[in-house]
């Protein structure tokens, strides 16, 4: 019998995956879980003729490619590699192709993740919809949902949870569902990707300058996979401690 115990923090409400880092990414309703993650996220990406990545941002690593998130991808069989879809939805029969002619640059393929970690920092993200809630307090008339901030799960908090609640969480472990254990970690520090158009979703700054005003540009609960297992939505998230 599965063990019940744990203080409830709430329900997973969604769960995305995101095939092609920097990408728009596909809504499940179960996903297995790994010591990387959900398995295939982010497991391709972007990458230049310098070898970085596809992202919102420029480090060592990255390079800030505007316009990716005009895209989207999927999977459609287990062990295939991901569909790329156009502005529309719409499936594409050449990733590589429609990259470079969507973004402008001819060095740029589709790429599975190999020594270098597709990731920005850690496996999972997750928040809250008091947090998200906030967000949309905080920027009247600019549309916000989840996908500005890109989490792999959401989750649904009780009535009356203060926005950043995420922060109590850090140096804690949790249950999620029947199997599943992570450990939170840390949040993540927000760059202008949370700003950029993606379909039904406009272009504004209000949204990154009002997380920096707030919560010094940080907005999440990052986690490190301390048992493997299947999350699915409704699943309770359960703190069991450090």
């Amino acid at each position: 019998m599965a063990d019940t115990g744990g203080t409830v923090l709430g329900t997973i409400e969604r769960i995305w995956r995101y095939p092609i880092k920097s990408t728009g990414g596909e809504r499940l309703e179960e996903a297995a879980v790994d010591r990387r993650g959900l398995v295939g996220d982010r497991l391709y990406a972007v990458r230049d003729g310098d070898g970085r990545f596809g992202s919102g941002k420029n480090t060592r690593r990255f390079r800030r490619m505007p316009g990716l998130l005009r895209l989207a991808s999927r999977y459609r069989g287990q062990g295939e590699a991901p569909e790329l879809l156009d502005p529309d939805g719409e499936p594409v029969p050449d990733p590589t192709a429609h990259l470079r002619r969507h973004l402008g640059r001819e060095d740029v393929e589709l790429a599975r993740e190999g020594a270098v970690s597709h990731f920005d920092q850690l496996p999972l993200s997750l928040l809250t919809t008091a947090t998200l809630d906030w967000v949309r307090t905080a920027v009247p008339g600019v549309p916000v949902d989840e996908r500005r901030f890109r989490p792999n799960l959401l989750v649904r908090t009780p009535p009356g949870t203060r926005p950043f609640v995420e922060d109590e969480w850090f140096g804690s472990a949790a249950r999620i569902g029947e199997d599943l254990r992570v450990r939170f970690e840390r949040s993540s520090e927000r760059c202008v990707m949370t700003n950029e158009a993606q379909p039904g979703l406009p272009h504004s700054p209000l949204i990154l300058r009002a997380i920096a005003r707030a919560h010094d540009t940080r907005l999440d609960a990052l986690a490190t996979v301390t048992r493997p297992g299947r999350v699915r939505v409704g699943d309770p998230v359960r703190l069991i401690g450090g």
